[in-house]
């Protein structure tokens, strides 16, 4: 009796295309080609931006004690790299705090406040460009602040400071400052800054922010 056998030779299943997988390759290796060439080749690079602070370019690396000596208010000796970490709100003028002195402590104090559960992420700094005394009203105001006393033309070498204005400490109480946990110097805000226009910028920071 005659039986069936299986056909002998090669298998005729097809064979299967490559082409998913070298698709699926690509795709993921496309954002990091991406990143390359946005970061070695600047013309690609958005010129749009989101914030309302100007961007400090090239951004400044904290200075060390030695090249910016700064003192507590009580006269010891105090190193900005111990705040390393954090975002810091900066802001510079004399110690007699006019009004405009006064209306960006404020601005430092309410943003700070306004960040709920991320303040524990800020601190805020003021650099104090003389010697003189500071009014017990405004320790009082703006108890929480870092206030540092500072020689101004060691601070002009550090923080962008406007051109064109007679002294170091006439420059230096002009804008603000935003720092990174890295200790960078990111962004400024010129003369009368919006204080609406700040709290969003570091709202807008420290949500997409892993560090700090």
């Amino acid at each position: 009796m005659a039986t069936d056998s299986l056909p002998s030779g090669p298998s005729n299943t097809p064979k299967r295309s490559i082409a998913p997988l070298i698709w699926i390759i690509v795709l993921s290796m496309a954002p990091i080609v991406a990143a390359f060439l946005v970061y070695y080749i600047p013309e690609l690079r958005p010129t749009g931006s989101v914030n309302h602070g100007t961007l400090v370019e090239p951004q400044r690396p904290m200075p060390t004690a030695e090249q910016l000596p700064l003192n507590t208010l009580d006269g010891q000796p105090y190193d900005l790299n111990q705040l390393r970490g954090q975002w810091l709100l900066v802001s510079a003028d004399g110690a007699a705090c006019p009004e405009e002195c006064a209306k960006k402590l404020f601005i430092l104090r309410n943003t700070h406040a306004m960040t709920g559960k991320n303040v524990e992420r800020l601190n805020r700094v003021w650099f104090i460009t003389d010697d003189a005394e500071v009014p017990e009203k405004v320790l009082e105001a703006y108890r929480g602040t870092i206030m540092l006393r500072v020689k101004p033309e060691d601070l002009a070498k550090y923080l962008t400071v406007p051109a064109g204005l007679a002294s170091s400490q006439e420059a230096l109480a002009v804008p603000l400052w935003i720092m990174d946990p890295l200790g960078n110097l990111i962004l400024e805000y010129g003369k009368d800054p919006d204080p609406f226009k700040v709290r969003k910028d570091i709202g807008r920071l420290l949500h997409n922010s892993r560090i700090g």
